[in-house]
């Protein structure tokens, strides 16, 4: 069966042509495509319909394609044979499956240095093999392996290539009039709204030098945001309580989920002594405060603020359970989900992954199920094992 966002898109789109011939026409500059910019043409949809949301991170494409030769491995495009599996045009016989939008929470790179341009068009051309899709219902956010030199705060790469505010359409290929959900805010910090659902999507901000940033060797692993990031967030989480909020950011929160305790992230990062060591694995500085729990100790003192916390950056076998956690923990009344990664060849996990999460409307309940997309653990395709129900704190409804 077609997929109907497709088909809402496909009636964008004749509704902007012709909107904008009519303006062209009449001699008015205004274009259409900016006319019909603020427009949600997705809440016509049927109110009954699930909402499947595709969470993947930590893709690492340049890794993947050029992988040691020492490991006698065979290149692959991490980013687009995921995209083709779910779409069912990868020729592999991997189940496919429909979603609504997807995110990609960090790290499309896996350069130890800083990823150049070459980097850049690699994730651009694997984002081209979108064919039931387009490049707009991808929302994400930026990773440690992401960031720009220790010298510079200009995140120039993030914004050139992935470019969630659709800043840089002729790179990025996101041009901002077409997603389906529009964006509100900047390439560090923005929010979208499907439904009830309010998406907070944080960048970690791996630059600028150690201990928070990378270093002149490379990318320290401690995850990191601005103390803005974290009052707009917090402004955000309690302006918006009638509401489903769904936290993300390229780490989880300290001892939250698998490996994300203190000094357990040195078994699948490394040990970096200048870097934060201690919090390899987790959200480690806040405005430059090591160890700084703001949004734990938030959480704590107000329960089920926010309705889950989707991130990654941890690369573990599906079935890990390392500090005595796995990758989907509740605490504080948050659903902790830890959805890495795509990779295959990037830590060597052997295990690449994603998630699916299916909301029904009315409901609390949400289906969360485990995808593999090679066969090196398991068989690829649906994980049983890993699936899981969690429960919102409040139902999903598109309107």
């Amino acid at each position: 069966m077609r997929n109907p966002i497709n088909r809402r898109v496909f009636l964008k789109d004749a509704v902007l042509s012709i909107v904008s011939s009519i303006l062209t026409g009449s001699g008015i500059v205004t274009s259409g495509r900016k006319l019909f910019a603020s427009v949600n043409f997705l809440n016509t949809d049927d109110e009954s319909k699930p909402f499947r949301l595709w969470a993947t991170p930590d893709s690492h494409v340049d890794k993947d394609i050029n992988p040691p030769s020492i490991e006698n491995a065979i290149a692959r495009e991490s980013l687009a044979e995921a995209i083709r599996q779910s779409e069912g045009t990868n020729n592999d016989r991997a189940p496919a499956f429909d979603w609504d939008i997807a995110l990609h929470l960090g790290d499309f790179s896996a350069t130890q240095g800083f990823p150049n341009d070459d980097v850049g068009e690699e994730v651009i051309r694997q984002f081209a093999t979108l064919r039931k899709h387009r490049r707009e219902q991808f929302y994400s956010l930026v990773g440690n392996h992401d960031a720009s030199g220790p010298n510079e705060l200009t995140q120039w790469w993030f914004k050139k290539w992935v470019d969630p505010t659709g800043k840089n359409t002729q790179f990025s290929g996101v041009d901002p009039t077409r997603r389906p959900y529009p964006v509100n805010g900047t390439w560090e910090r923005y929010s979208f709204q499907v439904g009830n659902i309010l998406f907070l999507m944080m960048g970690d901000r791996n630059d600028g030098g150690a201990p928070v940033g990378r270093g002149e060797r490379g990318g320290y692993p401690a995850g990191a945001v601005t103390g803005e990031t974290f009052e707009w967030w917090k402004s955000m989480v309690e302006n918006n309580q009638d509401k489903v909020i769904v936290s993300a950011h390229h780490h989880m929160l300290r001892e939250t989920t698998v490996a994300s305790g203190p000094w357990e992230g040195s078994r699948y990062h490394g040990y970096f002594p200048d870097g934060g060591p201690k919090g390899a694995s987790y959200l480690y500085f806040v405005d430059g405060k090591p160890d700084a729990q703001a949004f734990e100790k938030y959480l704590a003192a107000y329960p089920g603020a926010i309705d889950l916390w989707l991130g990654g950056h941890t690369h573990a076998k599906p079935d890990d359970t390392y500090g005595g956690r796995s990758h989907i923990e509740k605490k504080w009344g948050v659903t902790f989900i830890n959805v890495a990664a795509l990779t295959l060849h990037h830590a060597a996990t052997r295990s690449p992954k994603s998630r699916l999460l299916t909301l029904v409307p009315g409901s609390k309940e949400v289906k969360v199920q485990c995808y593999l997309h090679s066969d090196h653990f398991a068989p690829r395709g649906w994980y049983k094992p890993a699936e899981r129900i969690i429960n919102l704190n409040k139902a999903f409804s598109w309107t």
